[in-house]
């Protein structure tokens, strides 16, 4: 039995030009290896985020239950700005 299934997919011409593209490059051999390399990438964000939500994201939610009084909104949007303005800096934005 085969191990792959042929599919038609239907894509906006912007996105079928990008995977053009990088077959043209020769980063792919063919079409096909592009969308699979794309679906890698989404499983693997998938699985970050279910990992988070099972580890970071239980453990806030208990905090919470904890002490439901949450955190002043001040406080909250300068972390928050904080955090970003450091993401920034290693990006070189």
């Amino acid at each position: 039995m085969r191990k792959t299934q042929s599919l038609s997919i239907t894509l906006p011409h912007d996105m079928a030009k990008a995977v053009k593209d990088k077959v043209t490059s020769g980063a792919y051999a063919t079409e096909s290896e592009v969308i699979r390399e794309g679906l890698r990438a989404l499983n693997e964000r998938d699985a970050a985020l279910e990992d988070w939500l099972r580890t970071e994201g239980v453990a806030r939610y208990d905090a919470y239950k904890r002490d439901p009084r949450g955190r002043p909104a001040e406080k909250v949007f300068a972390r928050l700005r904080q955090h970003h303005a450091k993401r920034a800096k290693r990006s070189g934005r």
